[in-house]
């Protein structure tokens, strides 16, 4: 391990004390309005996951285990039970569908961890809208922080939405339930000591990448009670000779914890997904898009399509090699561009449809993934796409995008994000057109909604 400098027990308790005190009033409106359009996406990414089975299958353990009813909405189900067993549920829900949000600098997915344990403690204690929106801005702010902390090295094993994760829920929590600075650094202790999550599951079309989203909601939120009892944790999580860092990590930087820390807004850094993929193949996808449509080219003009990427692409993506099923196909790179080029796009229903397409595994067996320099320094503050595609008649296309679709220089319009909500919700039924029109209008005006209590209907 690398620590660079900073003392981290002063930058650990500086962001505690960043997420126990921030107020709405310190926040730009920017920050807000962009936290609203993040919510949007997540709610609707938790709709999309109704009927999923690996979902389906921890939402029937889940409410096993939790009270028939309660004041916290199981967003598929339409209804109530503890904040802890709403929070596990739309949690895993919201991360099937490959569609919630991503950070490009942490490459972590902050919507799918914050909001769900933010959600189902603000519906609990009667939280207002902007207590809502301002927790979950700590909790963004906080799950940023540590996946860059952790570094490159970290992600090439753990998965960071599952380790970050866990701090970035305490964060949110621990705010609506009024911890002081030196309780919610109590709850990182015990956050960190339950981060978990790794890559492996991709080797074998696993459903573990559900759990690791419902484990680090569910593991946030208890690190918050817990702490608001009494309850202790390690002061050194982060940085000490058997803290996470040691254990999970080669080239963490403790600078990056307090980084801007009230003046950079990460909130505003995090990305929309346009394609229903890992984002890692997104900028090729992109690239792709772009080399087909100025060229013309038609998927039978195709011999050979070559993604340059960073290698954390390739550590991600490379194990899957022939997939499986529909989820572990959201993986592989060969699919994705075989959608791009067969479909036009990879979207949801693409991906049900087509992603087994004789047609699409024939663009699929001529796809490479290369190491490129450019691209691999670049990452992860830029995640830049570029593809070289070669034509049966030997010409050569090169493709470049700077920032994929979906980044904050080419980001999703309002309009955009509120198409995409409509279409994840009626995606397996989770909600009619005129529901979710009623969602989308309360969430753009939740900084002054006095309750959350219930987004649909009580009954």
């Amino acid at each position: 391990m690398n620590l660079k400098d900073c003392p981290m027990t002063d930058s650990t308790q500086a962001l505690a004390h960043f997420a126990a005190t921030l107020s709405f009033e310190t926040i730009p409106t920017s920050v807000v309005r962009r936290t609203e359009d993040l919510f949007l996406d997540w709610f609707a990414s938790a709709l999309a996951g109704k009927d999923s089975r690996p979902v389906e299958s921890i939402a029937r353990f889940a409410e096993s285990m939790g009270p028939v009813d309660g004041p916290s909405e199981i967003l598929i189900h339409r209804r109530g039970s503890s904040p802890l067993i709403a929070a596990t549920v739309n949690a895993a829900a919201s991360h099937v569908a490959e569609q919630d949000d991503v950070h490009n600098g942490s490459v972590f997915h902050p919507a799918t961890v914050v909001f769900p344990a933010a959600l189902a403690v603000a519906q609990a204690i009667g939280a207002s809208g902007r207590d809502l929106l301002v927790a979950s801005v700590a909790g963004y702010e906080v799950g940023i922080r540590i996946g860059e902390f952790l570094g490159r090295s970290h992600y090439r094993i753990f998965h960071t939405t599952g380790t970050a994760g866990t701090f970035a829920a305490a964060a949110a929590v621990g705010h609506l339930l009024k911890l002081t600075p030196e309780q919610m650094g109590h709850a990182f202790g015990s956050a960190g000591t339950q981060s978990a999550g790794l890559w492996e599951f991709l080797r074998d079309a696993a459903d573990s990448k559900q759990l690791h989203t419902a484990h680090a909601a569910g593991a946030g939120l208890t690190a918050a009670y817990l702490a608001r009892d009494g309850f202790t944790g390690a002061r050194h999580i982060l940085d000490g000779p058997q803290g996470l860092a040691a254990g999970t990590s080669t080239d963490a930087d403790a600078r990056r914890l307090n980084d801007g820390l009230g003046t950079r807004w990460t909130v505003t850094e995090t990305s929309f997904k346009f394609h229903a993929a890992c984002r890692h193949t997104h900028p090729a996808a992109d690239a792709l898009q772009q080399v087909m449509r100025e060229h013309r080219l038609a998927i039978d003009d195709i011999r050979t399509v070559t993604a340059l990427v960073h290698q954390a692409a390739i550590d991600v993506l490379g194990p899957v090699v022939d997939p499986q099923t529909v989820h572990q196909a959201k993986f592989s790179m060969g699919t994705v561009l075989g959608l791009i080029a067969v479909q036009g796009r990879a979207g949801l229903a693409e991906f049900d449809n087509h992603w087994r397409n004789t047609q699409v595994r024939s663009i699929h067996d001529k796809v490479s993934m290369k190491l490129d320099p450019e691209v691999d320094a670049a990452y992860p503050g830029r995640w830049i796409g570029k593809v070289s595609v070669e034509t049966m008649d030997g010409r050569q296309f090169e493709g470049m995008v700077l920032e994929p679709k979906g980044d904050p220089g080419n980001t999703l319009t309002r309009y955009e994000l509120e198409e995409k909500a409509l279409a994840l919700a009626s995606y397996r039924g989770g909600a009619s057109m005129a529901e979710m029109q009623s969602v989308i209008a309360k969430v753009w005006s939740l900084a002054y909604a006095p309750s959350i209590q219930h987004f649909f209907a009580e009954g």
